[in-house]
């Protein structure tokens, strides 16, 4: 995909000269991480190369806690330079990264995405959700007839007739994606909360850390499944499963609606426009992470930091919006630390 003549003059003059690094084993800035940012950085990276005097960073997916684990494994040219996020860096991570001797991090928030459930075009009208609705059809533990049961539903329509009647089959992200954390926060705990469940979880006995733990279990007789990979192989799940959902990022979605359609959630359509408002009850902010100890050792490293955040490249109007990104109305900000080799406190 081409963006040279998309990438004004202000665009480029962020990445025009070249670190020299003082002990340069390489030239290319290697990237890993989350599968939702993956197509976002793909681009910048292209576009990167073609329109600066740096090569082509190297971008690899593999879920926001595998691209994180890499980041924290130590500083030096065998170790990654960024991680693509689809949540915040965790303490934990923090704390694995510095006794690996990542001490000073990087934070940017490129923007935001929703999380949207779509089903086959053609298959059945799965049209609207609401947070009950995936957890009583996901949930370890449901509330039926006042009691706290192992999930005992088979179809959508058996606790709630307005959704079909058909067999349940979810197709979710594994547990090292960004993404299964805010699934797991956004809807399967809303969810529990608003059928009953979280509240006779804790009347039971249940501490209310336990309860909330309790919550986000999901089932394990082969109604969900884990996808640990990216979201072709979610989508090639539903090409294969007329009755199956699964959960994708707002830009995948939007650029396989051929084959896909979406449902609302609490009633409200997933867009650009119900993200950036704040309506669209399940979205999240990207991020990447960028190890400063190698800014001015691999060439070009804070230029593809910058390139990526640009206007005309993350901005309301740019190439990655056009894509799917909701642009960050704090962007000046995050290009100001980003310029000024701000660290994470």
């Amino acid at each position: 995909m081409k963006f040279t003549t998309l990438v004004s003059a202000t665009a480029l003059a962020v990445a025009s000269t070249a670190f020299v690094g003082a002990a340069q084993a390489r030239d290319q800035v290697q990237v890993a991480g989350s599968s939702t940012v993956l197509p976002y950085a793909s681009i910048v990276a292209e576009a990167f190369g073609e329109n600066t005097d740096f090569p082509t960073p190297v971008v690899e997916s593999g879920g926001s806690s595998a691209g994180l684990k890499r980041f924290c494994e130590g500083v030096g040219e065998n170790t990654i330079d960024i991680a693509n996020a689809s949540r915040k860096i965790r303490e934990k991570e923090i704390k694995a990264c510095a006794e690996a001797g990542v001490k000073d991090i990087i934070e940017v928030r490129i923007g935001y995405d929703g999380i949207v459930f779509a089903s086959q075009k053609t298959g059945p009208a799965f049209n609207a959700f609401q947070p009950a609705d995936i957890f009583n059809a996901l949930g370890a533990k449901v509330l039926k007839d006042g009691e706290l049961v192992d999930n005992p539903y088979n179809n959508w329509a058996e606790f709630n007739a307005d959704l079909p009647d058909v067999g349940i089959a979810a197709f979710i992200p594994g547990t090292k994606h960004g993404t299964r954390e805010v699934f797991e926060e956004k809807v399967l705990a809303v969810g529990c909360e608003a059928t009953g469940t979280l509240q006779a979880m804790i009347d039971s006995g249940m501490s209310e850390d336990d309860a909330e733990d309790a919550c986000i279990d999901v089932r394990a007789d082969g109604k969900s499944t884990d996808i640990d990979g990216d979201y072709t192989e979610t989508l090639a799940r539903i090409e294969s499963n007329p009755n199956g959902i699964g959960v994708f990022g707002l830009a995948f979605y939007e650029n396989n609606t051929d084959k896909l359609k979406v449902a609302t959630m609490g009633d409200v359509a997933p867009s650009t426009e119900t993200i950036s408002s704040g309506e669209y009850p399940v979205s999240r902010p990207l991020f990447f992470y960028v190890k400063k100890a190698h800014i001015g050792v691999i060439p070009g490293l804070k230029e593809y930091a910058q390139f990526f955040i640009a206007d005309e490249i993350a901005g309301p109007s740019s190439p990655l919006a056009q894509y799917g990104l909701v642009a960050d109305p704090e962007l000046a900000a995050t290009q100001a630390a980003v310029a000024a080799e701000e660290t994470m406190k």
